[in-house]
């Protein structure tokens, strides 16, 4: 089972709780994909895209349960990073944790990844 993550706001994850799907973060629409990384990327993810950024959570996704819209496509550097062509459906989700600044001004991880 390989899992995948998605930082996005409370507020947008609260929508997509309600909604029952989540169809992503404004970059995500504007790009036509929900953006992912796996666990070697993310907190560099964090540092580059959301640095300074409070009220965020850690999605954990189970990508088998994506099926064939999602693609591991080319992006920085040549690393290969998931990427979703549909709405993220709830059941696939495994864990919601928040994302909160240390005193160092970095996002503090859960224990995995």
């Amino acid at each position: 089972m390989a899992t995948i993550y998605k930082i996005a706001t409370t507020e947008q994850w609260r929508a997509a709780e309600a909604a029952g799907r989540f169809d992503g973060a404004p970059v995500d629409l504007a790009d036509g994909y929900i953006h992912f990384s796996d666990a070697a990327s993310v907190r560099e993810t964090a540092a580059r895209h959301f640095a300074g950024q409070a009220g965020l959570v850690l999605v954990a996704v189970e990508a088998d349960r994506l099926g064939p819209a999602l693609r591991w496509e080319v992006s920085r550097g040549g690393a290969l990073f998931p990427h979703l062509y549909a709405p993220l459906p709830l059941t696939a989700v495994t864990s919601v944790a928040p994302l909160p600044l240390g005193p160092d001004g970095r996002h503090v991880f859960p224990e995995a990844p």
